[in-house]
């Protein structure tokens, strides 16, 4: 991973690029926690306008895009390609995880700055990547553990995989991110205040640091280590005056 200072001197070097040649650019994937050093910068980078992009909704890892058509006269697309990853003989497969199709790209050597999301349905992957490093990972990744596998293009981008959504109704006190963050994931006050010390919470791609901070519907709120989750806000207030509230919850964005 690299630094945020070499970060930071990457993404200047990728707007400067843009606006002195006329040209698009691009960004490898980012993290979250990368993508929230890139928003550190906006007012830095307020001369060029970007666009960020992960290949499909609600993808986490993301790609910065500087320019726009209105600027450069044309459209260019994000360099984004998505693979699909199954089993050759699903009857004997192993049941496949996130970690055994990272650790199999990994093993090809290929960087992770290159690679998206990664989701799974039904023991098939798919797998967001550089367009650049598609044909390599089809002609390249046919084994993940024991299992031998298949890859071809998705002829078309999935959606988040339903099996992977959860709407959850939660009573809480308020709105409060720490609080909504204590429900969603099972945890106490002080669990959910140490998410915030240690910067693991990120809401709409930004760091945030104020535990105190207000939900509004249709926030993403990623908590690393734990998932993601849009607020989707109030649904009532109860008998005991607790808000009735709903989120929808993405991987293991569920309630413990």
């Amino acid at each position: 991973m690299e630094t945020d200072d070499l970060l930071k001197k990457r993404i200047r070097d990728l707007a400067r690029k843009c606006y002195q040649n006329n040209q698009y650019t691009f960004t490898g994937f980012l993290g979250l926690a990368d993508l929230a050093c890139f928003y550190e910068m906006e007012k830095e980078l307020s001369y060029v306008p970007y666009k960020v992009c992960g290949g499909s909704d609600f993808c986490e890892r993301v790609m910065v895009r500087f320019g726009r058509a209105q600027d450069l006269g044309y459209e260019e697309e994000f360099p984004i390609a998505c693979i699909e990853v199954s089993p050759l003989a699903a009857k004997f497969a192993d049941a496949l995880t996130h970690r055994d199709f990272l650790g199999a790209l990994m093993n090809l050597g290929i960087e992770r700055s290159t690679l998206g999301d990664i989701w799974l349905k039904d023991n098939t992957g798919y797998i967001f990547c550089l367009e650049k490093m598609a044909d390599f990972i089809i002609e390249n990744l046919n084994k993940i553990k024991h299992t031998s596998v298949k890859c071809i293009r998705a002829k078309e981008v999935p959606g988040l995989p339903a099996l992977d959504r959860q709407e959850l109704k939660i009573q809480i006190s308020s709105e409060r991110i720490d609080g909504v963050l204590a429900k969603v994931y099972g945890l106490t006050r002080s669990g959910a205040a140490d998410l915030f010390r240690q910067k693991k919470v990120f809401v709409g791609g930004r760091f945030c640091e104020n535990n105190s901070q207000i939900l509004k519907k249709g926030d993403i709120i990623s908590a690393r280590g734990y998932g993601k989750f849009e607020y989707l806000g109030q649904q009532g207030i109860s008998r005991k005056g607790k808000i009735n509230a709903a989120v929808m919850c993405y991987g293991r964005a569920q309630k413990r």
